[in-house]
């Protein structure tokens, strides 16, 4: 009687070597998948937009200086027949200075003095101090005699306007300031009380005190500085256009 042949008993290890052909193939079919997948999510996120850039904001102009840019630089190119823009005077800096007399018995008045133009101003005013030693006015070379500040740019032009439009007003019996031009286009302005200026409380004033307030100019004469300061509208006595 025949008997059926018995198939051979398969081996751990080769079951396995036949299971990874398997594996592999199933794993690429994964692995090809999965870039697609990325690649369509991302078609079908929407492009973002652009953010849009801010507005820049407008430059600050006082209103002096447009006046000397739109109104004064034309007047004067008229007047004066320069051929350029650069020919045309400009205002370089505005000084005020405030002396201090009796600063030798009292120094405590110059810090009065420092902030009352500081005050005026709306910047820092810094002391001033002698050059040489003086005997008869027990003054030493060194010691603190008065206060100073010097404007350009923004606050210049506002402080210039401030002066014409509401401190000078305030002179009592006010006909006009006077020509003081030192000949090489600069003026200086005399103020005999600070109280002149809003800023200033009279029910807090220690001493009146007067100033110097200084126009340094590019003009190569007095005329054209004249001129200059005219347009602006400082009120001259003789002004005359």
């Amino acid at each position: 009687m025949a008997t059926k042949k018995e198939a051979p008993a398969v081996q751990p290890e080769e079951v396995k070597a036949a299971a990874k052909p398997a594996a592999k193939k199933a794993a690429k079919p994964a692995a090809e998948a999965a870039p697609k997948a990325e690649k369509s999510a991302k078609a079908e996120k929407p492009a973002a937009k652009p953010a849009k850039a801010a507005p820049k904001a407008k430059a600050y102009m006082p209103t002096m200086q447009k006046k000397y840019r739109e109104e004064i630089v034309p007047a004067l190119m008229k007047q004066f027949s320069y051929s350029s823009i650069m020919q045309v005077p400009r205002l370089v800096k505005i000084t005020l200075n405030e002396g201090v007399g009796q600063a030798t018995q009292d120094r405590k008045l110059v810090e009065v003095a420092q902030q009352e133009l500081t005050a005026i101003t709306g910047q820092k005013a810094v002391q001033t101090v002698s050059r040489k030693d003086i005997s008869n006015f027990k003054l030493r070379r060194g010691m603190p005699i008065g206060a100073k500040v010097t404007l350009r740019g923004d606050k210049m032009y506002e402080f210039l306007e401030r002066l014409i439009a509401v401190s000078l007003p305030r002179i009592r019996d006010f006909k006009g300031i006077a020509e003081n031009f030192d000949g090489r286009g600069n003026y200086t302005l005399g103020i005999k009380e600070q109280i002149i200026f809003p800023e200033i409380d009279i029910d807090k004033i220690v001493k009146m005190m007067g100033m110097e307030i200084t126009f340094v100019t590019t003009a190569p004469t007095d005329e054209e500085a004249h001129a200059l300061l005219r347009e602006f509208g400082l009120p001259f006595k003789n002004n005359k256009k």
